[in-house]
């Protein structure tokens, strides 16, 4: 694999991928971030493996810097600590982070441009890529990818969306979305974003432990009055359920508790006495249809959810006051005015360019 020529212009970006038990992933993939990373520095944090990644790294990719974590802290507070040990390590010489999972796939030309774009303008904050679906056979490799396709958008609720995903619906990949623009958030498969921004945030919410957390970041940039951008000419291919597949029980549970927590913590007062209930209805309009489906453990999974998350209602509404809330729902970009469950289920709007475009930000 021929590497990048442009070798050393990305010196201030570490490419931090967090790796569990991934080691056919590392093998597969880090190739090809290791070729066109353009000088960044590419640091593996391990969460405790106990399949032979680290050994595995030692021996096929010693110029790989390795981060090793206590224990299996999970995506979030995973991120948080190698982040913290490489800033501390490091004596501060990373001016950008790229969060980076074990099952991406880079191009040649993924990283130079989105660095570029956040030196131009140092309100951006945070970028991504264009995200198409991962297949063997590059040929095949035609259809947007659910983790962050296009760039993310949610909708008045808080549910999210990408340009190129509603729901499970993935459009295919015909140059519509290669634009740059700025969106509601940037997928946390692979994040560009400034160091220096991520310690003053704190980082992903470590109650999340995974999903969502990247929306949540997101939204407290924009909150903080950064901003953050999608940049579709550069490409990363992702594999997607590389730790919990869409139909695990666990991945619905994250979901649903999350997406609560994520919108009490960062919607505005003056919303959120009529957002919350909402949500809490539709989520469990979507809890009975998975019930009539026969999917119980789903079903299980949403009420705990629930419970879960009024059970850590004193610890959310003390996030709440920490990042507070400022923006409304009309101030920020990247975000539908109407429903996206009404849009998509009642009235059958399955692509992004359905949606009304005079109610989207």
């Amino acid at each position: 694999m021929a590497s990048d020529t442009s070798a050393g212009i990305c010196q201030d970006v570490a490419v931090v991928i967090l790796n569990w038990n991934g080691r056919a992933f590392l093998q597969k993939f880090l190739p090809s971030v290791l070729a066109y990373s353009d000088g960044a520095q590419v640091i593996v944090a391990d969460n405790a493996s106990t399949d032979d990644s680290v050994a595995f790294l030692g021996r096929e990719f010693p110029q790989v810097q390795l981060v090793q974590n206590s224990s299996n802290l999970g995506f979030c507070e995973g991120y948080n600590q190698a982040l913290a040990t490489v800033q501390a390590t490091s004596l501060g010489r990373f001016r950008y982070y790229v969060l980076l999972n074990s099952d991406v796939e880079v191009t040649a030309g993924w990283l130079r441009p989105q660095r570029e774009l956040l030196e131009r303008n140092p309100r951006i904050a945070a970028c991504q890529p264009k995200i198409c679906q991962y297949e063997e056979n590059p040929k095949r490799r035609q259809a947007f990818e659910y983790a962050g396709a296009g760039g993310g958008y949610l909708d008045r609720l808080g549910y999210p969306f990408c340009r190129g995903r509603l729901f499970d619906t993935l459009e295919p990949d015909a140059h519509q979305y290669d634009d740059a623009r700025p969106v509601a958030w940037a997928t946390g498969a692979c994040m560009l974003v400034r160091a220096r921004v991520w310690h003053e945030l704190g980082g992903l919410e470590p109650a999340f432990f995974a999903h969502m957390e990247e929306i949540d970041l997101c939204w407290r940039l924009w909150n903080a009055g950064f901003e953050v951008w999608y940049y579709g000419g550069a490409m990363v291919y992702h594999v997607g359920g590389g730790t919990l597949h869409k139909s695990n029980p666990r991945k619905t549970y994250l979901n649903f508790r999350n997406g609560l927590a994520l919108v009490f913590m960062n919607t505005p007062a003056g919303e959120l006495a009529s957002v919350l209930p909402t949500r809490i209805i539709l989520d469990w309009v979507a809890a009975a249809r998975l019930l009539m489906q026969g999917s119980l453990a789903d079903f299980q999974a949403i009420a705990r959810a629930h419970w879960h998350f009024f059970l850590k209602l004193a610890y959310w509404r003390k996030r709440r006051r920490t990042h507070p809330p400022r923006l409304r729902t009309a101030q920020r970009p990247g975000v539908y005015q109407g429903s996206l469950v009404w849009a998509y289920f009642g009235q059958g709007k399955h692509r992004f360019t359905d949606l009304p475009q005079r109610q989207l930000t």
